[in-house]
């Protein structure tokens, strides 16, 4: 039997970092449904995020999907039980280790796994990123192409 996890986030936008954390999972599951929360203090829609993510990962064993509400309900509604967090440094340890038990408080049959970044990605985010296309700065190392052209796009 296939084992899937959900891996969950805003991907405003999806990073380099991102899909390392992607990539690395796929070493562990065979399949990983990528959760994108909505958020309506994005920059990008739902429904943008999820294209930028749809071709950053062509060709990976991913299933890409928006989702409202309790992410609990939605690795529940997906079959699964797992969740993958992706950490950069200590200080994200702290807030996804209290959701973590929060999100076993709402249901004890979901597990969280935390996957560390590759050290060189460490430092990246999606705020960070934004700022720094917004600035007119370079961010083509830290995001695929695409999302690379739609910064630019969002900020012309």
């Amino acid at each position: 039997m296939a084992k899937t996890a959900v891996y969950a986030g805003t991907f405003d936008p999806i990073t380099n970092g991102h899909i390392d954390v992607i990539e690395r999972s796929l070493k562990i599951f065979d399949n990983l449904v990528i959760a994108v929360a909505s958020s309506k203090e994005s920059l990008f829609t739902a429904e943008e995020r999820v294209d930028m993510i749809k071709e950053a990962t062509k060709g990976m064993n991913v299933e890409v999907e928006a989702f409202d509400g309790l992410l609990v309900n939605f690795v529940k509604n997906k079959n699964c039980n797992v969740i993958i967090k992706g950490l950069r440094a200590i200080s994200d340890f702290e807030s996804e280790f209290q959701m973590a038990h929060m999100n076993r408080k709402q249901n004890k049959d979901i597990d969280t796994i935390f996957v560390m970044t590759s050290q060189k990605y460490s430092f990246l985010s999606s705020s960070i990123v934004k700022e720094v296309a917004m600035l007119k700065g370079n961010v083509a190392d830290f995001v695929p192409k695409a999302v690379e052209n739609k910064l630019k796009g969002k900020f012309k």
